[in-house]
């Protein structure tokens, strides 16, 4: 005898088919809208970020151009997931090499390390999130909390090293100072300004030596990079403090 009671006017018996059903268009959508991003990576190293188009993309999947729009509206959100993956999949890298309980400076350096190599074997996903900017694409707030996930695993090194005992100590000019801790009273890093002001500089020093490796700089110099990329890595250590 089935049961009569019911859940907002459905009989109670047919509640967990109902949720299979929605479990299952789900599952589908996730890995359709998966297939939509890979074919758009695969895209992004063909002909690069401006070039990306969801008409594209869907006629290289087999689907009406119109089907898409479902998925991603426009091709600004198609991109901010791509960013949003790439961020997120930076910072697992960086994540997962980290030792927390190791001196600082070991951790430093394997993070660096991480990245480099996370770069090196992706890219075109790299150049998406540190090359040139996309024409016409205004990034939105909601990339800001994975974008910052390295910086952040930096920051925790940071104040897990302490006492810092940088190479070049000394105060801020007090504008910067005031800039420093107004940024900083809006994260959860436990830094004095100086030694965020340190960490700034690292954090772009050391995407400035992949992008220049990435992107052929060093040709001619210091090419193959990865010895000069430890030097400078460890250099960046002394001048953080993790001595």
């Amino acid at each position: 005898m089935q049961e009569h009671c019911s859940l907002f006017g459905v009989p109670l018996w047919q509640t967990g088919g109902m949720t299979a059903i929605r479990t299952a268009r789900q599952r589908a959508r996730a890995e359709l809208t998966n297939e939509i991003k890979q074919e758009a990576k695969k895209q992004l190293a063909e002909g690069g970020s401006a070039q990306l188009s969801l008409r594209a993309v869907a006629r290289a999947l087999g689907m009406a151009s119109s089907a898409i729009y479902r998925y991603f509206p426009s091709r600004d959100d198609l991109l901010t997931a791509l960013i949003v993956d790439a961020y997120n999949a930076l910072g697992d890298a960086a994540e997962h090499a980290d030792r927390p309980g190791a001196p600082g400076r070991e951790r430093w350096l394997l993070v660096c390390a991480a990245v480099r190599t996370w770069a090196l074997t992706h890219p075109h996903e790299y150049a998406l999130i540190y090359g040139s900017p996309v024409p016409g694409y205004q990034a939105p707030a909601e990339t800001a909390d994975s974008g910052s996930r390295v910086v952040r695993r930096c920051g925790e090194i940071l104040r897990a090293g302490r006492p810092l005992r940088p190479a070049f100590p000394g105060p801020l000019e007090p504008a910067l100072a005031e800039q420093m801790r107004t940024v900083l009273s809006g994260e959860e890093l436990d830094l004095e300004p100086e030694d965020f002001a340190r960490l700034l500089l690292a954090w772009s020093q050391l995407f400035g030596l992949i992008s220049f490796e990435l992107f052929g700089q060093f040709t001619g110099t210091a090419d193959p990079a990865e010895m000069f990329f430890r030097h400078a890595t460890a250099q960046m250590a002394d001048y953080l403090g993790l001595r």
